[in-house]
């Protein structure tokens, strides 16, 4: 009888924390960085990023700020094979942060606006290895590197 109770308490137990947000939900910052590879390796399926959140990253609430900032965040680059732009871009150099001064080759064939995006990623990676993005985060209240780089990229694109 004592063994059917202490299974049973057991059994009640561990579904309570089945229940209970897992150990490795990932923070917002991880799960935006694993959707963006996900979205690069074309395996989301047409899922769209609530719907990922909720089946890869469990269902933390998340203020629309925090969603935005990890839809757009560039992909992370594996620590083992640092990643380097096709072709370097010519830069202009703000502060101690560097930016691409154009749009890369590589995505002029794209809309405007994803052209803006693909070029200061890529370049916001090979900064990594330099510290060449300063003190900036991706993006940060007040500007971070992507606002600038955009704005930097739209002033000097015409049209």
């Amino acid at each position: 009888m004592l063994r059917s109770v202490s299974i049973c308490s057991l059994l009640a137990l561990g579904g309570a924390l089945a229940f209970a947000m897992p150990a490795q939900a990932l923070t917002i910052q991880e799960c935006g960085t694993k959707y963006q590879e996900a979205k690069t390796a074309g395996t989301l399926k047409g899922m769209k990023w609530n719907d990922f959140r909720k089946s890869q990253c469990g269902d933390q609430d998340v203020s629309p700020a925090d969603a935005a900032a990890a839809e757009t965040a560039p992909p992370a680059t594996p620590a083992a094979a640092p990643a380097t732009p096709a072709a370097p871009t010519p830069t202009v150099k703000a502060g101690n942060a560097v930016f691409p001064a154009a749009i890369s080759k590589e995505f002029v064939n794209e809309t405007p606006g994803k052209a803006r995006l693909h070029t200061c990623a890529a370049q916001w990676r090979a900064n990594k290895a330099s510290n060449g993005n300063g003190d900036l985060k991706w993006i940060q209240k007040g500007g971070g590197y992507w606002s600038q780089c955009n704005a930097k990229l739209k002033a000097a694109t015409p049209g």
